[in-house]
């Protein structure tokens, strides 16, 4: 698919490609973006804003701080595990002028997990909130870390509102576990020591590394992808394309629900609000969903990025309902497929359209976006400027235009590869740039791309492919289905059978409701054997249904 017909499609004005300024980093990004907006809010949380020009000095002790620890240099890993809050942005744009490398880790993380990322990255730094440093504790003697900072939840907020959310969070929630890490600075000793530490910007080429952005270990470990300065820096470009010349208010109030760890906010929100002088509004805890509610309805918002389990949490909040969405410019939907139902009741509320785009973390993430302003249609869309597409079969032979095959990607947003792991890195990054997804796709008459499913979580039943996102939307079309999962079990005479993991709206359904609804809109084949109700699905940080922990599940009942 290199030549893109489709392209036609595409809003008025955006280009077929992109160019980039061939010195610039992240790092002059921000820099540029610090002086340019130097006195509008970039970032907000809990009452208290940062304003670009404020966001520059802080930022410019740490990295004073981070340049002048021992044995610190260019190029080293600094571990960032830290919720949505406003040291976040402060350390990461520290980092970059310091010329490190970032690696972020789930707050969450347990000590096998935070153990494993550290080891793997070789991380000599880590800034952390203190929910998680007892975690950090107990893995401290194993891993390569030489330099450990701790922060409280309300470490850039003013007194008393700053000893008021430390204390609440601690002793109150009790969401600090006691810890003993007798090396550590804390966040605000490290700001103080950098005020008074000599500091120079580091040079960083556009092909030095700028992330190890670990995936969520679906087949196997962790792997973390290099993303590059040049490739993070594309992905900005080409959103920016998507978004075409009137963009300029759209990031004045950028809702950032999903957590900044994660690559699809990451990009989406942080790093694309700094790029166009926007406000991001950090939210700690999106699962919240009537604090949430309650900030969206005093917040004239114009950008919402979300997953499919968000939309569909706040859709069923009556509060939510009653919002003024007049401001609102784009719905950005991505992480995991957006239901059909989600989408069109969303519409039906907000009277916005819900734009689903694709990604991955090895391509920091965008691939393809439907165009802004048009109505759900279930695609992703079209590839982003300078973006190829293409369709292979099991022989990695070009598909038939309308066939299914597993989704190729090139671009410059296609990460260097895996860190330290050259024999995965081979198996999906050929020598002329082509990334093999792992997900297969067809294309429609008009050019949109439509993602089936994981390749590794297809079902075949007798021989026939089941995709679980087709069996799922329509269980989850039921007015009494709030959620479905689909996954392939063992079955003696088919080879593999549709197990279907529901969680109910309407406690008055029965399993052979939703099996008979099931069979009146899918050939039989599709049809689930098996029907499991639960209370909730496993997620992933960002609200993604992790399938491999329901076939776990099962594995273990067995």
């Amino acid at each position: 698919m290199s030549e893109r017909p489709w392209l036609k499609n595409y809003p008025i004005g955006v280009p077929t490609d992109i160019t980039l300024d061939a010195n610039e980093t992240i790092q002059t990004l921000i820099q540029t973006s610090c002086e340019q907006f130097k006195d509008k809010i970039a970032f907000s949380y809990f009452g208290q804003t940062l304003s670009y020009g404020k966001l520059n000095e802080y930022a410019s002790c740490f990295a004073a701080f981070l340049q002048n620890l021992p044995r610190v240099k260019k190029g080293d890993r600094i571990a960032v595990m830290m919720p949505n809050c406003l040291q976040y942005p402060v350390v990461l744009v520290a980092a970059f002028r310091a010329g490190l490398v970032v690696v972020n880790v789930n707050p969450l993380y347990k000590p096998r997990e935070l153990e494993y990322q550290l080891k793997d990255s070789g991380a000599k730094v880590i800034v952390l909130l203190d929910i998680a440093a007892q975690t950090l504790e107990k893995v401290m003697p194993k891993v390569p870390v030489e330099h450990v900072v701790v922060s409280s939840i309300g470490d850039m907020h003013r007194i008393p509102k700053r000893f008021l959310m430390n204390f609440v969070l601690k002793y109150v929630h009790k969401k600090v576990p006691a810890y003993h890490l007798p090396q550590a600075f804390s966040f605000r000793q490290a700001l103080k020591q950098g005020q008074h530490k000599p500091f120079s910007f580091v040079s960083v080429r556009p092909d030095d590394i700028a992330f190890l952005q670990y995936t969520g270990g679906t087949t196997g470990e962790p792997k973390g992808a290099m993303l590059t300065h040049a490739n993070v820096l594309s992905n900005l470009e080409q959103a920016r394309s998507w978004l075409g010349p009137d963009h300029q208010d759209t990031f004045a109030m950028a809702i950032t629900a999903l957590p900044l760890y994660h690559i699809f906010c990451l990009t989406a929100n942080f790093l694309l609000s700094i790029k166009l002088g926007g406000h991001c509004l950090l939210i700690g805890d999106p699962r919240n969903i009537k604090q949430l509610v309650a900030i969206l309805s005093k917040t004239p918002f114009t950008y919402f990025s979300g997953v499919n389990t968000l939309f569909n949490a706040l859709i069923q909040n009556e509060e939510f309902k009653k919002i003024d969405f007049s401001p609102l410019k784009v719905v950005l939907g991505g992480g995991a497929s957006v239901e059909p139902k989600v989408a069109e009741t969303w519409q039906a509320i907000t009277k916005k359209p819900l734009t689903q785009a694709y990604g991955l973390t090895e391509c920091c993430p965008a691939v393809s976006i439907n165009p802004l302003n048009e109505l759900y249609n279930g695609s992703v869309g079209f590839a982003l400027p300078s973006t190829q597409l293409k369709l292979i079969d099991e022989a990695g032979q070009s598909c038939v235009f309308s066939e299914t095959g597993e989704l190729c990607i090139k671009g410059p947003q296609v990460m260097r590869g895996y860190w330290n792991k050259p024999r995965e890195t081979a198996e999906v990054l050929s020598s002329d740039g082509w990334f093999k997804t792992g997900d297969m796709a067809y294309f429609n008459q008009k050019g949109y791309l439509f993602i089936a499913d994981r390749k590794k979580d297809l079902i075949l039943v007798s021989g026939f492919n089941v995709y679980p996102k087709e069996v799922e939307e329509v269980a989850t079309s039921h007015p009494s289905v709030l959620e479905a999962a689909a996954i392939g079990v063992p079955d003696e005479k088919s080879g593999e059978a549709v197990r279907l993991f529901v969680v109910k709206k309407a406690s008055d359904i029965t399993e052979q409701e939703i099996i008979d609804y099931c069979r009146e809109n899918l050939t039989g084949y599709k049809v689930p054997k098996h029907v499991q109700f639960v209370d909730e699905l496993p997620k992933s940080n960002v609200g993604k249904i992790l399938r491999k922990a329901l076939k776990l599940t099962i594995s273990a009942s067995n």
